[in-house]
């Protein structure tokens, strides 16, 4: 079968492609090696992942998106041809349009940034959507109806939080905390409150096993093994999911506020709309156990988490590349 459209959720943390037919064929780590002595990309997605923390002083292992925007344009165009490949086969007859997820908050510099760097990894036209609308569609939202709809899409780098109504985004705001910033607050409190120094990946499994936006009655307990910072040997230290509770604190806060500002800008006539229908919980982040309940206790709005919320970027890519020129409005392109 011919790739002719391709959706990439270009994420901080990881990189979903979609294909119109086939659904979410990859999805894998925003994470590529490069030697340093060759200045050659080494391995791209899961394979660089397993090097995080582990490489010599001659392999460099890195994320190159920050915040959802590109940091290293090379590498970021390195994954993308990656990714792009992948999805296109060894054979490949014609060269794929690609639909790549932008964050709300970019500027049209890192804009045009996405778009040359899809177009030099193999595309032969690239179209970029905010985030929030890519959301907002694949979460099955009606977007272009007249109606308050609204979308809280956590992904790795950044939380966005829109309110969407006639197709087009009504108010917005984005918050640089997401589930990186989640990992390293428990980091940073493993280190401050057992003297343990742990690596992002334990990290990211405290987060998805005991991890809770809310503290729990039955708490639940992981053992944790890293280095003690005191004796500098290897130490196993028991944790309950409150005191990942405790850790998470600041960043559910700033999540929490960046939804008030946008409910705080959005017209009285939306407003009323998204009281009656609730918010939309997407994104990575939207799998940490007990976060729509934090939003319901301190905003007082209904909210839910959608169906497979970590594919909702990707799955509206694919629904807008299906309909171009329903969508329109929302997308910027190559020229």
């Amino acid at each position: 079968m011919l790739i002719r459209k391709i959706g990439i959720d270009l994420g901080t943390a990881n990189t979903l492609v979609f294909v119109p037919g086939k659904g979410v064929i990859i999805n894998e780590p925003s994470v590529v090696a490069v030697s340093l002595a060759e200045n050659k990309v080494l391995a791209v997605g899961n394979e660089a992942k397993e090097m995080l923390g582990r490489t010599p002083d001659t392999i460099f292992a890195s994320r190159p998106l920050r915040d959802g925007v590109i940091a290293d344009y090379r590498i970021t165009e390195a994954m993308l041809k990656y990714f792009i490949n992948k999805a296109s086969g060894r054979i490949r007859l014609v060269r794929p349009e690609v639909m790549v997820s932008i964050p709300a908050g970019v500027t049209s510099t890192e804009q045009r940034a996405v778009i040359d760097a899809t177009i030099k990894a193999g595309a032969k036209q690239a179209y970029v959507v905010k985030e929030p609308l890519l959301a907002a569609i694949g979460a099955g939202i009606p977007i272009h109806n007249p109606q308050g709809n609204a979308i809280i899409n956590i992904g790795g780098g950044t939380s966005e939080i829109a309110v969407i109504s006639l197709g087009g985004v009504v108010a917005a705001n984005s918050a640089r905390v997401g589930g990186d910033k989640f990992d390293q607050a428990i980091s940073d409190y493993m280190k401050r409150k057992h003297g343990l120094a742990i690596g992002e990946r334990t990290a990211e499994e405290i987060k998805i096993k005991i991890g809770s936006a809310i503290a729990q009655v039955k708490e639940e307990y992981m053992e944790i093994k890293g280095r003690d910072l005191t004796g500098g040997l290897p130490k196993t230290v028991k944790v309950s999911s409150n005191e990942i509770t405790e850790a998470l604190q600041d960043e559910l806060r700033a999540v929490i506020n960046a939804i008030k500002k946008v409910l705080q800008d959005t017209p009285p006539e939306l407003a009323a709309d998204i009281m009656d229908k609730g918010m939309i919980l997407s994104g990575g982040g939207a799998l940490l156990k007990n976060l729509d309940q934090l939003i319901i206790k301190t905003i007082n709005v209904p909210c839910y988490a959608a169906d497979d919320p970590l594919l909702c970027v990707a799955k509206g890519a694919g629904k807008i590349l299906d309909n171009l020129e329903t969508y329109k409005q929302a997308i910027a392109m190559s020229k």
